[in-house]
């Protein structure tokens, strides 16, 4: 274990390095910052004095370098608009991003290993062949356009549910959240529908498949030749060896799901990080954008960790200081 976590920590800070890389290097083909700061009315010669001062004028390793001295002691920069460190302001937009993908996961777990199972236990069932349907219809149709169609029938038409903003919250230490107030619960529903269509559909088919050909394993013929019950071998046998390459996939697609957040946040006016981002794409604010990717990536980085760590304990065949980790 000790050995797995050291090499995961080395291949983590060298993607970590790349990402910075990327991200930093970007920043000049994003527009002119001092656009957004001083306006048209200052003169060139005095923009090219702020552009000394503020570095921009430096050689490109000159401030990566700069940038690389000040990452490593958690300051990724001050946001050109707030005036504030990026990564302070990106903080403040995290927990309701994060929220939004909770409720995303959970609506993708209560419902695609419970169909996923029956699609694989009942393959020729009419219910079966017409979740199939359905899955590819959903993963057919754009997040942004479930996003909007939730809205027009259940904010618009039936008047049910909120069509934006995050409601009420509430603070819990350092954590301001809304999934303890009713209004925000509320408020969470339909963007965690909208965020969810996305990926639904494909994790009941991987259920369904990886179900399917578990089922015709030579252990589970042997544990029917033995008489045992139905659900102890669908749901103990068949269906902890049928969440392995789930739990591997499914740890990629929630770092997924935090960028198809950008979609489902614009349309819900959601304020998250996702909202924040394009926000500092349309003004140039290049230390919030640089920041906001890093800290994507991170996150990337340390969701696939866990999932590693998760698929050696519950598969105990995996070593995970061998090989195969």
């Amino acid at each position: 274990m000790i050995a797995f976590l050291v090499r995961r920590l080395g291949q983590a800070l060298v993607v970590m390095f790349i990402i910075s890389l990327i991200s930093f290097s970007i920043q000049d083909n994003l527009g002119d910052p001092l656009r957004e700061l001083v306006g048209q009315s200052v003169s060139e010669a005095e923009r090219q004095e702020l552009r000394d001062e503020m570095g921009l004028n430096d050689p490109f390793m000159v401030q990566y370098w700069r940038f690389l001295k000040k990452a490593v002691h958690g300051d990724l920069g001050n946001s050109y608009f707030f005036k504030r460190p990026a990564l302070e302001v990106i903080m403040e937009k995290f927990p309701a991003t994060m929220e939004l993908v909770f409720g995303a996961t959970l609506i993708i777990l209560l419902f695609s290993v419970p169909v996923g199972v029956y699609c694989a236990i009942n393959p020729r069932s009419w219910l079966t062949k017409l979740m199939m349907g359905l899955s590819i219809v959903g993963i057919s149709i754009p997040v942004f356009l479930t996003a909007i169609m939730l809205i027009y029938l259940f904010a618009i038409g039936l008047g049910w549910l909120p069509s934006y903003g995050r409601g009420e919250t509430t603070m819990v230490g350092f954590w301001e959240t809304g999934l303890l107030t009713r209004d925000g619960l509320v408020h969470l529903i339909l963007p965690s529908v909208a965020l969810s269509s996305i990926m639904l559909p494909l994790f009941i088919r991987l259920v369904r498949s990886e179900m399917m050909e578990v089922l015709e394993q030579e252990y589970i013929r042997f544990a029917w030749a033995k008489g045992l019950s139905r659900t102890r071998i669908w749901f103990l046998h068949a269906l902890k060896n049928t969440l392995l390459p789930v739990i591997t996939v499914g740890g990629v697609q929630i770092g997924t799901m935090i960028a198809y957040t950008i979609l489902t946040e614009t349309v819900f006016q959601w304020p998250g990080m996702g909202f924040l981002f394009l926000e500092a794409v349309n003004r140039v604010d290049t230390p919030l954008i640089i920041a906001y990717l890093i800290v994507v990536g991170l996150i990337f980085v340390i969701t696939n960790t866990i999932v590693d760590l998760i698929y050696g304990l519950v598969n105990p065949t995996v070593r995970l200081a061998g090989g195969q980790a």
